[in-house]
């Protein structure tokens, strides 16, 4: 079953409303796991073993692959683009980035893997989100995320 375009993007003016506000934060984690998890179910996810199976299996959560591309597979990692819309375009809220992108950790977490989101539309001048995808027991350590990455550079 595919979700539908329509319901995925209902979703979004309420998950950026809770993202805005770092002090809803103890519910909008909650709300991103949950509603990953209800994708999850919807689209039938499963586990995967191959880190290429990992980032396929994300792309088919989607409403359309085209929104999600990926753009190489090197090593242990899969890289990927993300040209859905960001509600968070060029403002700087990072963090607000990070906190929805709970609900791509929850479903990576479900087929067997890791995200870490490398580049944020949220941050100025960039124009897709590029992400990375590991197998869960690939440790991440040499991936900096774009909110850690802002942070150091702002101080």
């Amino acid at each position: 079953m595919r979700v539908p375009k329509q319901l995925f993007m209902a979703i979004v003016p309420v998950s950026v409303w809770f993202s805005s506000r770092p002090w809803l934060n103890f519910a909008t984690r909650p709300l991103m796991r949950g509603l990953a998890a209800a994708t999850m179910r919807m689209r039938k996810a499963q586990p995967q073993t191959t880190v290429e199976e990992i980032g396929e299996e994300w792309q088919r959560m989607f409403p359309s692959r085209k929104g999600v591309p990926i753009t190489s597979v090197e090593n242990d990692t899969v890289y990927a683009e993300i040209h859905i819309t960001c509600p968070h375009p060029g403002t700087g809220n990072v963090e607000g980035c990070y906190r929805m992108m709970e609900y791509d950790r929850k479903m990576l977490e479900g087929i067997g893997g890791q995200f870490v989101v490398l580049r944020s539309q949220a941050e100025p001048g960039v124009e897709v989100c590029q992400v990375a995808m590991r197998k869960a027991d690939v440790p991440v350590d040499d991936l900096v995320p774009a909110h850690v990455r802002a942070s150091q550079e702002a101080s």
